[in-house]
């Protein structure tokens, strides 16, 4: 009897092992297609020139004055358009933890709404508003007031950065402060400490998980856009992406610009560091 339960149980087993292996199967053949076998060819784009033979030239390519301008530029960039959106999404997400959970949701929804959009759409809109004769200078006209260069400069590409990327800021923020307990905060109330005793040692280092996930979920994206810089700098501020772009699509050179997006992934390789430093629970998770 007791062998019979034990291989009902190893049957048991076997069916949902084999149930699972059906279930991932998707996302595996999707993961390799998808993710691998393109991260292999960029890899080994990266690593060789157009006779096949092993080279360090295109990742080295990075250093060229143009290449290492643009690099830094884009870090610049991205590092004020993070630090911005930081800036704005705290307080929101604060203020959206302060409210009740109807009145936040319906906040949260109207935030993102403008995400169901397409990217390329909600840019090309900051570019009509922010151009010579667009609606920006338009009512500075109409004030009596002279027209300003907005377009095409690099306060107009940090704008764009901070308009597209700041969902990305405040949800993972506002995801942790909405799972802080209650309880605590009236504790330490009644502990005797005041508001700014309570931020600082009990809802900023509980939100640290929710900030480092919005600074990476931010200064990515940031890093390597090339769109942005495309339509609001008017392809006279290159950055880093839009070098690689060239690369691929008008030189042809997919070597350089694979090399060139392998010195990007080290700063992507790191940002999953850090997330895996200090969310180790995923409590930061956007979504």
């Amino acid at each position: 009897m007791r062998r019979h339960w034990e291989s009902m149980n190893n049957d048991k087993k076997k069916s949902v092992a084999i149930g699972r292996a059906l279930l991932s199967g998707p996302y595996l053949i999707w993961m390799i297609g998808f993710t691998i076998i393109p991260l292999a060819l960029i890899f080994w784009f990266g690593i060789t020139t157009k006779n096949g033979n092993l080279t360090l030239a295109n990742i080295t390519a990075i250093m060229s004055p143009d290449h290492w301008k643009a690099l830094w530029l884009s870090l610049g960039l991205s590092l004020i358009s993070t630090v911005l959106c930081l800036v704005l999404a705290y307080p929101l997400a604060m203020i959206l933890r302060g409210r009740g959970s109807s009145a936040s949701g319906f906040i949260v929804f109207i935030f993102i709404l403008p995400m169901w959009m397409n990217f390329l759409l909600r840019t090309m809109a900051w570019q009509t508003l922010l151009e010579r004769n667009g609606v920006i200078n338009g009512i500075l006209t109409w004030l009596h007031l002279p027209k300003q260069n907005l377009i095409n400069t690099p306060a107009a590409i940090v704008l764009g950065m901070v308009y597209n990327f700041l969902p990305f800021m405040v949800l993972p923020i506002y995801n942790v402060l909405a799972k802080i307990d209650r309880d605590v905060l009236y504790a330490a109330r009644d502990l005797g400490a005041n508001n700014m005793q309570t931020f600082f040692k009990i809802i900023l280092p509980l939100s640290v998980p929710g900030v480092i996930s919005g600074i990476t979920m931010v200064f990515v994206p940031s890093l390597t856009t090339f769109v942005i810089s495309d339509l609001l700098g008017g392809s006279k501020i290159l950055l880093i992406g839009n070098v690689i772009e060239q690369e691929f699509k008008q030189g042809s050179n997919w070597h350089t610009g694979s090399g060139l997006s392998l010195v990007l992934m080290i700063f992507i390789i790191a940002s999953m560091a850090l997330i895996a430093k200090y969310d180790k629970n995923g409590e930061g998770t956007a979504f």
